[in-house]
């Protein structure tokens, strides 16, 4: 549906643009006349818990003109006509009507009360104990049940599955859903949760297999320092949903947390430190880990580069709420104050169309950046890639040869106005990145978040990709990693690790799936790869199954097996390294072998063992066919024992959502067993 745009911004930083602006902003972002305006926004609750409503229906009465809430129950509706009559529906809920006064564009909260008329239809999940104590068919389980809910006795006709005369009393550990309600233990309804990432898209993953290193001795791909697959499966653990597979990219949660690692030499010329180790696999015993890492030079603030900035604001409709709009803002406010005097600041924001609100501004003038960050408010359609356009023109045009060039965008990627298809974003972004002006993408929202289309944006513009799921997470990756977010030391940063097939039977990247590179792309200078910033680690896991162990594919029979070179060799590995200086075009090229012995994993550093525990963690969440002996139990003690070096207490989290997802995992249950 399209929204109308709603953004107010000050006259008074609109003077001092330049030409160009001048001419397109004021009738692109001017102050709207509230007796004009064509659209009427509000939230919904639940009359009982006062909580948002996701998915009401909310219909211009006689009319097909309507809309849904979002999953905190905001909507935002357009009107074609004065003295209409707004009619909220939702399954579970008496159905409501509220006449609008002429000009009314700003709702009161909606409350809308269950409807316990329409509690006769149950579909239970939770496991129940029979009266009827005589073996049963699982067919004929199924077909006689009935079960109370609270004190009302409930046909279990279960879809149509058959009923019964009998009644049996429920597990309240668990909980039914009736009528799309969901259950509480104490016989309550609350509304029922849609599925989890519902209304999101995610890139499907198709997990990486072993290789054969004899055959397949190389292993290449693009680093990835994004995190923002781990706070994102932390907002749906912490909202008591085990998050979608595809949205679990088990190397952004190994990448999401610091690591010990040795810093590259003072006298280094190497903007980072390659550290190897292997040791005994914790989910396959039979098979050796090995871990390849990178460690970035840190730069001390008052060093680094002056910067460049442009603020990239969707003030679109679906941008509205505080968990949006609202964090953005929040999260800018914390960025503006670590700016120093020497660094830039310009304010783009877009809907149904952009236009640049704030000009080039020193830190220096925070007041000046605070009051444009402020006034931002959200309405209309998106037109996402008219906003990229004028943002990166911006940034050209400020371009600072001997500083930090960076767009960053702040959306829940939904664009809905000019280019949409991934194909056109990464085209427009492909382009732009050859200026020298470097990408990050800052993710809010829920219920329609496209994070296939922000680490599309990411991956393409030289940049790197954060979900923001709390403002704390905001304070992480722009105060706290102030230089790693926006300041690149090294860029198009690949990795190829050749495999010694004296040593190494098989082996298998765990995670990098959509980072992964062809052979050949690792000397080709012009194939884009990704970023390291100031102080960033990387950290990659091979699990590797040694000459010796059990192969997990038959030998050939029609294959003679070709004598390895390099057989008398103690190299286990080579990890070779190409990466850019940030204005670079040509690449440089690091070797290292990884030599010895693997430890047994509890002589393993306590990196390792981090990082093992956190990979286990994502391959559980993922239900990969990879998992082995991992479980819930040992993948938390792992990293129990682990977290000695925790400067945040994010280790310590970890093991708190390990728990959590354990919890929320289904198991096998009954129902209605008679």
């Amino acid at each position: 549906m399209h929204r109308f745009l709603y953004c107010t911004v000050a006259a008074s930083l609109l003077i001092g643009l330049p030409a160009q602006a001048q001419q397109t902003a004021p009738a692109r972002y001017h102050v709207q006349n509230p007796a004009t305006q064509s659209f009427v926004e509000g939230q919904v609750i639940d009359a009982r818990t006062k909580r948002g409503l996701p998915g009401v229906t909310v219909l211009v009465k006689g009319t097909r003109n309507g809309t849904t809430t979002t999953p905190k129950g905001y909507f935002q509706l357009e009107l074609k006509a004065e003295h209409q009559v707004l009619v909220f529906s939702s399954i579970g809920y008496v159905t409501r009507e509220l006449p609008l006064r002429p000009g009314q564009t700003k709702l009161p909260t909606v409350a809308l009360q269950p409807d316990k008329r329409q509690l006769n239809e149950v579909v239970v999940t939770g496991k129940a104990k029979s009266r009827d104590t005589r073996p049963a068919s699982p067919k004929s389980r199924r077909q006689q049940t009935e079960t109370v809910v609270g004190n009302m006795d409930i046909p279990a006709d279960l879809s149509g599955l058959g009923s019964s005369a009998g009644t049996a009393p429920v597990d309240y550990a668990l909980q039914g859903r009736v009528a799309g309600i969901a259950i509480s233990p104490s016989g309550g309804y609350l509304p029922a949760r849609p599925e989890p990432g519902a209304g999101e898209t995610y890139a499907s993953i198709a997990e990486s297999g072993f290789h054969n290193a004899t055959k397949d001795p190389l292993s290449t791909f693009s680093i990835d320092v994004d995190a923002a697959s781990y706070s994102n499966v932390r907002r749906f653990l912490q909202q008591g949903q085990l998050p979608p597979h595809d949205a679990v990219r088990t190397e952004e949660l190994i990448n999401y947390f610091q690591y010990d690692y040795p810093a590259p030499a003072p006298t280094s010329s190497e903007p980072f430190r390659v550290v190897t180790e292997q040791a005994q696999c914790p989910w396959n015993p039979e098979h050796q880990l090995v871990q390849v890492a990178l460690q970035g030079r840190r730069v001390a603030t008052e060093k680094l580069p002056p910067a460049n900035l442009v603020f990239l604001v969707d003030v679109s409709g679906s941008m509205m709420g505080e968990d949006r709009l609202g964090l953005v803002q929040q999260s800018l406010r914390l960025l503006t104050k670590e700016l120093r005097p020497q660094d830039k600041v310009a304010l783009v924001v877009y809907a149904g169309a952009a236009g640049l609100v704030l000009p080039p501004t020193p830190g220096s003038r925070r007041a000046d950046i605070l009051a444009a960050i402020d006034q931002l408010q959200a309405g209309g359609s998106t037109a996402g890639g008219a906003g990229l356009r004028l943002a990166y023109q911006v940034a050209r045009q400020n371009f600072n040869k001997e500083g930090n060039n960076r767009v960053i965008l702040c959306t829940d990627g939904d664009f809905n106005v000019g280019e949409q298809s991934d194909a056109a974003m990464e085209s427009l972004i492909t382009q732009e990145r050859e200026t020298g002006v470097f990408l990050t993408v800052l993710g809010v929202g829920e219920g329609n978040y496209q994070d296939k289309k922000m680490e599309l944006l990411a991956d393409k513009g030289n940049g790197n990709y954060a979900y923001l799921d709390n403002l704390d997470e905001a304070r992480r990756v722009l105060v706290r990693q102030f230089g790693g977010t926006l300041f690149a030391i090294a860029k198009d940063v690949k990795l190829q690790v050749e495999f010694n097939p004296a040593l190494v039977r098989e082996y298998r990247l765990v995670g990098y799936e959509n980072r992964l590179l062809a052979a050949e792309d690792f000397n080709n200078d012009r194939k884009d790869a990704g970023e390291l910033g100031a102080g960033h680690t990387v950290t990659a896991l091979y699990e590797v199954v040694p000459v010796g162990a059990r192969a997990t594919v038959d030998p050939l029979k029609y294959q003679s097996v070709p004598t390895a070179k390099g057989s008398a060799s103690a190299e286990v590995l080579t990890v070779k390294l190409r990466y850019k200086e940030p204005q670079g075009s040509k690449s440089q090229l690091l070797e290292q072998p990884l030599t010895g012995a693997p430890h047994p994993i509890a002589e393993a550093s306590e990196n390792l063992r981090f990082a093992a525990a956190v990979a286990q963690f994502g391959m559980l969440l993922r239900q990969s066919d990879y998992r082995g002996a991992a479980t819930w139990e040992s993948t938390a003690r792992l990293a129990e024992g682990a977290k000695r070096f925790d400067p945040d207490g994010y280790r310590a989290e970890l093991v708190r959502l390990i728990k959590l997802a354990e919890g929320l995992h289904p198991t096998s249950v009954e129902v209605g067993i008679r």
